[in-house]
């Protein structure tokens, strides 16, 4: 009995302990809710207060001395933008690099023009001699089929009859009313003379290689061909019209300087010499290309060399004015380097700021080199089809006749010849100037073939010229990949041969006339580089959206820098 109750207690004990701890656990809850909730809003109290001191303590900083603090001790991190200040220092060092690679192309070009102006003085008159002999002798020895003079011959005598006439013409001009008409002006006047005269010389330089080309190409025509000229005659009057004007030209521009150079002041010098900065406007900020800069430095190049010839007119009649005083040079040296440093410093200036401006590399004057180099080593292959000064005139717009004449016209007015003495002072000059000609081609020529060779442009110095049709069409548009001809010599890779160089030029007709120099297909690159697996490469890479980039930018073909031949009138026209 005891036991039946102490089992029932057990069992109602049992649920009456699950009813107390589920009512102590919801306690426990209710009291945690009430705590948590409390808690939060205690939180939220001392949030409210915590907002409301920062902003107390942020109107309270607002001061001169925090904001000095904060930007004094601000910082950032230039490697986040990496690339523009790597793009930015690429172009530092180029400008840097500019001054010796324009320097570089400008000593080169300077020693193919004296080359070309002493052939004039020196092996031309030669030449001249030779064809006139065998002029005079060949119907002696009863050759009637062959022709008289070769065309290169008949080239070299108008050459010769050019200079003779144009000097008889020159020696009734009289310089000292000339330079006493110039000196009589003011100052503004001759400022704006002076300008004029240099717009005119390039004017004449654009068109006067195109008269002499004209008449050595009507006296050279095969005859069987139909005439389509007006003859020999009126081509050689206006070739020596035009040699005459361009000596006059340049001996006013002589004379305006040699003013500049005598007045008291000095201040038609520094005018003059500070038109050379007006040039920096007018070119750093336009639009160059490669193509286009290549003609800027080349007319830079021929600039330079005619203020030379200039410089050393303006002593020579400084000279002759206080009788060959040696003194007197030194007044004169002054001036002269203010002349010289000028022109060097703008070039620079001009050519540094228009690399940066139109992301072209320093590299480029290796290429605008290789390419004159080209010229000069291509102009002693056998199928040579221009003279070596004739394709400097057209690269340059350099015209060595008008400047040798006027050269001439000074020397022998201010040098006066008596007696025996004399005359062998001038033969060892002559033959000083020769000694100097065939030393300056020597190096000039192994320099050039280094520069070919570099360039990978040997190939090309075996294939004919392009046709007038075929150099027409190619301007047009894109031109394929040069394929050799079967019949085509195979040309070592090594040093450009010996004899090539030397050997005397052949004729070409019976070849055919589509055959052309050989172009790449990428529109950014030149003759100067090698065609092949490389542009293929590059057109191939050229796809998507840097494909259309490219066309974009580059709408149509570019010349090539081996057909840049002549000189425009600013020099930086774009095609």
């Amino acid at each position: 009995m005891a036991d039946s109750l102490a089992a029932a207690q057990g069992e109602e004990s049992e649920p009456e302990k699950e009813g107390r701890e589920r009512r102590m656990e919801g306690g426990s809850e209710s009291r945690g809710s009430k705590e948590t909730s409390e808690v939060t809003e205690t939180l939220g109290f001392y949030d409210k207060k915590k907002v409301q001191k920062d902003k107390k303590r942020s109107l309270s900083d607002l001061s001169l001395v925090r904001f000095m603090g904060a930007e004094l001790t601000r910082g950032y991190f230039l490697e986040h933008n990496e690339a523009k200040y790597t793009e930015r220092r690429e172009r530092v060092y180029t400008c840097l690099r500019i001054p010796k690679e324009l320097e570089k192309l400008m000593l080169f070009g300077f020693f193919l023009c004296l080359d070309a102006f002493l052939y004039v003085f020196t092996l031309l008159p030669l030449r001249v001699l030779l064809a006139l002999v065998q002029l005079l002798t060949l119907p002696c020895c009863g050759l009637r089929g062959s022709p008289l003079l070769q065309p290169a011959q008949v080239c070299d005598v108008l050459k010769g009859l050019i200079m003779v006439l144009c000097y008889v013409m020159m020696s009734y001009v009289d310089y000292s009313m000339m330079y006493h008409l110039i000196r009589g002006q003011s100052v503004i006047k001759l400022y704006i003379i002076y300008n004029m005269l240099e717009v005119a010389d390039r004017l004449f330089s654009s068109f006067g290689q195109d008269i002499l080309d004209a008449l050595y190409w009507t006296a050279t025509e095969p005859k069987e061909k139909k005439r389509a000229h007006i003859g020999v005659v009126p081509h050689f009057l206006m070739a020596v019209l035009y040699v005459f004007l361009h000596a006059i030209l340049i001996m006013v521009q002589a004379t305006t300087l040699n003013v500049a150079f005598n007045s008291h002041n000095k201040s038609l010098l520094t005018i003059m010499m500070s038109n050379n900065f007006v040039e920096i406007k007018g070119s750093v900020f336009k639009k160059f290309e490669k193509n286009n800069l290549f003609q800027m430095s080349n007319s830079d190049i021929k600039e330079r060399f005619t203020n030379y010839v200039l410089l050393l007119i303006v002593c020579l009649r400084n000279m002759e004015q206080f009788s060959w005083n040696p003194d007197h040079l030194w007044v004169l040296f002054p001036d002269v380097v203010m002349v010289i440093a000028s022109e060097v410093t703008v070039d620079v200036v001009k050519h540094a700021f228009i690399t940066k401006f139109n992301d072209i590399t320093a590299d480029v004057y290796g290429e605008y080199r290789a390419s004159l180099a080209f010229d000069l080593v291509s102009s002693r292959q056998k199928n040579a089809y221009t003279d070596y000064s004739d394709s400097v005139s057209r690269r340059m717009g350099f015209i060595p006749l008008p400047l040798a004449l006027l050269l001439i016209r000074v020397v022998t007015s201010s040098v006066k010849i008596q007696g025996s003495l004399s005359f062998m002072c001038v033969l060892l000059f002559y033959l000083g100037m020769i000694s100097l000609k065939v030393l300056n081609s020597i190096v000039l020529l192994g320099t050039s073939c280094v520069f070919v060779k570099e360039a990978n442009m040997e190939e090309k110095l075996f294939q004919s010229p392009p046709s007038a049709a075929s150099s027409r069409s190619n301007s047009r548009a894109h031109r394929p990949t040069h394929t050799s001809p079967p019949g085509e010599p195979i040309v070592d890779e090594g040093a450009v041969s010996s004899a090539s160089v030397t050997c005397q030029p052949t004729n070409h007709q019976q070849e055919s006339p589509a055959s052309t120099l050989p172009t790449s297909q990428s529109d950014d690159h030149f003759l100067t580089t090698p065609d092949g697996e490389d542009g293929d490469k590059d057109i191939s890479a050229a796809t998507g959206e840097e494909g259309e980039g490219l066309k974009h930018r580059n709408p149509a073909p570019k010349k090539d820098l081996l057909e840049i031949d002549r000189f425009t009138i600013c020099g930086n026209r774009i095609d």
